[in-house]
Order: structure tokens, then sequence, then C-alpha cells
């Protein structure tokens, strides 16, 4: 039925998912569909007859957005499906930044070979000596599904808890506990908290956030976790905050050529989506998504493409007319299809940016002269039947 191909190993538990009767194929020019982890597209030419990408994960960055928006290709990700694998590694970090577990694990390593190794521990363990984390205040800038879980765990912990997220959804805020205190500013944060972590995606408006003017307004000492993205965090300010003794130590998932060689830096290689529960949630969520866009149509946690859902397929055939910069598209559609004697059973349309997406169940299969029809509406440049 559909063709899929996948850039990346995907979990067995989520290719189940799929359908009976859809291939499984190598060549990215035979696909219809697109399943990807970490693999970059960006170099990759893009078939005419590519619908979807799916991407088992949060981040987008490894997909070219824009250019498969141009095309019609609706790109999926799985928001929330790695959140406690994430969350997990991010109390890691905490720990490990207020214990120096690390070197004292180094230490023994180092010194295996020394028989009285009981003893002369007990004179070495202090220079690994660090303090508790309950009590200590800790900001979350970002209250995703990620942020909310690390702010709800620190509180358990004993932790103070501090959030910010100005496009905090109804949902999150539902599920946040009642005693994190809500930051009205990142600066609020700064000023106050022991421990930062940082949970946003990134963008223009958030890269490099964490800077020298950031760094200014925070506590002596104070200890940044970023398990969101590498460029959120500005290494040159980052590297003088460090020597200067402002941040105490920087915790990330994201080593680079500078962070690596950085003193002050626990650098984790990118493992908060490492495990086996997240790689099968991820899996499972995308081939959810991308199996109702190809039966359906509808859009679920696309990054480039309105949400957009009609439920299963009702009538004799469904339709979905892409648009940019049209106006009042649905309302077009709608008069398009009445004029061509369509009886128009549901109809649903939304909008992203300067891309609209519109879908119609009608009672009869549309003729090449109907899609035609359907293309000659102001701004649409594709459509799709099935």
């Amino acid at each position: 039925m559909y063709t899929v191909t996948c850039l990346n190993p995907i979990a067995k538990c989520g290719l189940e998912r799929l359908p009976e009767g859809y291939q499984i194929v190598e060549d990215l020019g035979e696909a219809q569909a697109v399943l990807v982890r970490s693999a970059s597209m960006h170099e990759l030419e893009l078939p005419e007859s590519l619908l979807a990408v799916a991407r088992a994960g949060a981040g987008v960055n490894n997909i070219p957005l824009d250019k498969c928006a141009d095309q019609g290709v609706v790109v999926f990700n799985t928001p929330g499906a790695n959140a406690n694998g994430v969350k997990e590694l991010t109390l890691a970090g905490l720990f490990l930044a207020a214990r120096d577990i690390v070197g004292g694990a180094e230490w023994v390593k180092a010194n295996k070979a020394d028989e009285n190794i009981g003893k002369t521990v007990e004179k070495a363990k202090k220079a690994f000596a660090g303090g508790e984390i309950a009590g200590k205040k800790l900001g979350v800038i970002g209250l995703g599904a990620i942020g909310v879980k690390v702010a709800n765990a620190a509180v358990g912990l004993g932790m103070e808890v501090y959030g910010y997220d100005p496009y905090l959804s109804t949902k999150a805020a539902w599920s946040l506990r009642s005693v994190v205190k809500h930051a009205q500013t990142p600066e609020e944060i700064y000023e106050c908290c022991d421990y930062i972590t940082v949970h946003v995606p990134l963008m223009d408006a958030t890269r490099g956030m964490l800077n020298k003017e950031a760094f200014d307004q925070m506590k002596d000492g104070v200890v940044i976790l970023n398990f969101a993205r590498d460029l959120l965090v500005n290494d040159d300010d980052m590297e003088q905050a460090l020597k200067s003794g402002k941040v105490k130590k920087y915790v990330t998932d994201f080593p680079n050529a500078k962070t690596a060689n950085m003193d002050g830096v626990l650098a984790i290689p990118h493992l908060g989506a490492s495990t086996e529960e997240s790689e099968d949630n991820c899996a499972v969520m995308a081939c959810d998504e991308l199996t109702d866009y190809l039966e359906n149509g509808n859009i679920r946690n696309s990054v480039n493409y309105p949400a957009c859902d009609l439920g299963e397929k009702k009538g004799v055939c469904r339709v979905a007319v892409f648009a940019k910069g049209g106006e009042n598209v649905l309302g077009q559609v709608s008069t398009a299809l009445n004029d061509l004697g369509v009886s128009i059973q549901a109809i649903a349309g939304n909008s992203k940016g300067e891309l609209s997406y519109t879908l119609a169940d009608v009672d009869k299969t549309l003729c090449d002269g109907c899609v035609e029809k359907l293309r000659q509406v102001d701004g649409v440049f594709k459509v799709r039947v099935m």
C-alpha cells in the first residue's frame, strides 16, 4: 500500500504498528514515507513520491523543514515520548554535579592496584566531597513534557523549584505540582537559583540564550544543566564563566570539540533519550502518526504543517489540499467542490504561518479534472486524494 524507508534503525515494536501491505524499502527514491532518528536529511534529494517524514524523537534540526513544507511533505516528531528518559538523566546530572562521583570513581580505578585501597580511600575521599541538593533552589526554564517531569521530581527530592515558560500549556500547568514557583522572567531564575536546567527548543530566540549577559545575573557558583540542545549555550562565554567561578559546573548532554576540552564541564555523550523505553515509545508514536497521515490525511504533532484531524475517513473519498499564502482556502475549496457537484460530508482546515491545510470527505471519487479544479484555488500547490 505504502513504501517506507528507515534512515536509522527503528525499534521493531514501532515497525510492527505499520499496517499489513506496507513495504520497507532501502532506496529513498522509492519511498512515500521516511522514518528517521538522527540521520541528517539536509543534503538528500527528496523524491516527488515523498509524502511524510516522521522523526522518532523531539528535535528536528536534522530535517530540512522549509524544503519539506514547500514540497508538501509533512514532518512529524514525537514530543513527550522520550520525556522520562531525559528527565532521569537530568536528575543524574544534578547528582553528578552536586557530588564528585565521577572524580571519585576515576580515583578508585587509578588506584585499583593498591592492596590497602580500603584504608587509602579514607584519606583520599575528602577531595571528592560535595553537597546535597535537598533545600537547594532549582530553576527549570521550559515547562514542556520534560521540564514538568524534572520540576516535579526535583520537588520530590526536597528542592525549592522555580519554573519559567511563557508558553505554558494548559496540560502542562495541570501536571505541574502546585509548590513549583512560577517565575515571570528568566532573570528571576538567574538571580536566585543554585541549579539551572534548560528544556526549550532551539530556535532563533533561544540560540545562545545562556551567555555572558545571563551568567552575570546568576549567583556565584551556579550549576548549569543542558539536556535540551547544544547551541542554547554560548560556549565561549561558558568557558569564561567557569574560569571565573561564576559557574561551578556545566553538565551537558552535547559534547563538542570545545566543551569536551573545558575544565568544569561534565559532558555526557547524548544519552538523554538512549533508553530502550524511549526508543520504543518514539518508534511507536512516529509510526502511528505516519500511518494516520498516510491512511487518513490527519496531522498531529507536525513541526511544519498545522494540526488537522477528521478522524477515520467517512466518505467515498478524502481529499487533502495544501496551500501557501492563499486567503480563506477552506471556503474556496468548499465552493470549488460544490461547483463540481461534489457533496461534502465533513471538512476541516487549519493554518500555520503562511501554510494552510484542508481535509474534506466527499461522496464520490474525484476525477483528474476535479483535482485540477482544486489546484486552481488561490495559493493551492498540492492536492492529495485518498
